[in-house]
C-alpha cells in the first residue's frame, strides 16, 4: 500500500521540491518526512525530491491510501476511486484550516459530510472541537455518530532556531502572509504608526504572491519603514529573519491553529496577541500580552519595542521559566510525527513510514 497526498494548490520548483511556506506547503512537507516516496497527486506525471507526483487515474486505487487536504472533495474521490475498481477506497481528511473559514451553506453542508463520512485529522485540538460540532449541527445522527476525529497540534522543530540577533532599530513584524479581512490588517497599521510616531521602528511584511501586488499591500509600503516584500526564499533564510525579529503584533480574528506564531514565539519573538480562544490556546496561561482594545494593542507593542529585555523576561516567567522551552514542549513535532503515523496505521492501514 502506497501513500497519496492531495492538495490541489500543490507547487513543485524546477528542483522537485514542494515550494511555499504556507501552512499547508509546511504540512505536506511534514507527511512527507515521515512517509518518504509518497505519491502527490497532480497534473503531469514527474520525479520529485523523495516523491513522485501523478494523476489520481495512473494509480492503482486497490494499492493506494489518500491523505485528503482538500476535505470537502472526498466524496468525490471516494466515487473516482471507486469507479475506478476500488473495492473499498482508502481515505482520510487532514483538516488543517479553519472550520469557520467555510462560509456557503453548500461548503459547510459538505465539509460535514466529508468528516463524518472519513477519517478526520485536525490541526489542533480548536479544529477538532469545531468540526465535532459541525457535524452534528449538520448531519444526521446515525452519520455524526460513527465520526472518527483526531487531532495533534502541528508543531515545530526547536532546532531550527537560530540564536538571536538584536538590532540597533526594533523589527516588527506582520505574522501573516495574507491581508484578508479576518487579518484584520487596519489594526496593525494603526498600532505601528502610533508607536513609530513615538519610537524608530522598521516593519517586516513577508506576503504570499497573491496578496503582493494587492492595494492594501501598496498602502503599507508606502512608507519608508515599512517593507513589503516576497516569503523567503529557503526555510534557512525564514528562521534568520525570526532571529531579528523584535515582536510581532497578531490581529487576526480566527486561526485554526497559527504555526507562524508558534515558530516566532520559539525564535523568541515577543509576540501580542488579540485576546481571543484561538490565542489563548497556543500559550501559557498566565501569558502576558493579550490586548482586548486598541490602546492596549499599542502600549503592549510599544512597551515590547522600547524594552525587550523585560518583556521577554515576563514571557520567561508565565511559562516557569523559559517560554522557548514551553513553547518547544507544548508545540513539539515529534508529537505530530508520532500522531499523524498513528493515524494513518489505524484508518488506512500499515504504510511503510521514515
Amino acid at each position: 500500500m502506497k501513500l497519496a497526498i492531495k492538495w490541489d494548490s500543490i507547487k513543485i520548483d524546477e528542483a522537485g521540491h514542494v515550494a511555499g511556506h504556507s501552512a499547508g506547503d509546511t504540512l505536506v512537507r511534514r507527511i512527507l518526512r515521515n512517509f518518504p516516496n509518497s505519491i502527490l497527486i497532480g497534473g503531469t506525471a514527474r520525479r520529485g525530491e523523495g516523491f513522485t507526483v501523478a494523476p489520481l487515474e495512473m494509480l492503482d486505487p486497490n494499492d493506494v491510501a489518500v491523505i485528503n487536504m482538500d476535505v470537502i472533495d472526498s466524496s468525490r474521490l471516494w466515487q473516482k476511486m471507486y469507479d475506478a475498481g476500488a473495492e473499498k477506497p482508502r481515505i482520510m481528511n487532514f483538516m488543517w484550516w479553519s472550520p469557520s473559514d467555510m462560509q456557503t451553506v453548500e461548503g459547510i453542508a459538505s465539509m460535514a459530510l466529508s468528516c463524518t463520512l472519513f477519517p478526520t485529522f485536525a490541526n489542533s485540538e480548536r479544529t477538532a472541537s469545531e468540526v465535532r460540532e459541525i457535524c452534528h449541527k449538520w448531519t444526521v445522527k446515525p452519520l455524526h455518530e460513527q465520526m472518527q476525529l483526531g487531532w495533534v497540534n502541528l508543531g515545530f522543530r526547536l532546532a531550527h532556531v537560530q540564536p538571536r540577533q538584536e538590532t540597533e532599530i526594533p523589527i516588527v513584524l506582520y505574522p501573516s502572509i495574507y491581508l484578508s479581512a479576518r487579518k484584520r490588517p487596519e489594526i496593525f497599521l494603526e498600532a505601528v504608526q502610533w508607536v513609530h510616531r513615538k519610537i524608530p521602528i522598521k516593519v517586516e511584511m513577508r506576503l504570499h504572491e497573491t496578496h503582493l501586488v494587492s492595494e492594501a499591500a501598496m498602502k503599507f509600503s508606502q512608507r519608508d519603514w515599512i517593507w513589503v516584500g516576497p516569503l523567503t526564499a529557503t526555510r534557512q533564510s525564514y528562521w534568520k529573519a525570526l532571529a531579528r525579529t523584535t515582536a510581532f503584533l497578531a490581529t487576526t480574528s480566527e486561526e485554526s491553529y497559527g504555526i507562524a506564531y508558534v515558530e516566532a514565539l520559539g525564535a523568541g519573538v515577543i509576540g501580542i496577541f488579540p485576546d481571543l480562544p484561538w490565542a489563548h490556546a497556543l500559550v501559557p496561561e498566565d501569558y502576558p500580552f493579550f490586548y482586548k482594545t486598541m490602546d492596549e494593542a499599542k502600549n503592549m507593542l510599544w512597551q515590547a519595542v522600547v524594552n525587550p529585555k523585560e518583556s521577554r523576561a515576563k514571557l520567561d516567567a508565565c511559562a516557569g521559566g523559559d517560554i522557548q522551552k514551553w513553547i518547544g514542549e507544548h508545540h513539539s513535532d515529534d508529537a505530530f510525527d508520532d500522531a499523524l503515523i498513528s493515524a494513518v496505521t489505524d484508518w488506512l492501514g500499515d504504510i511503510p513510514h521514515a
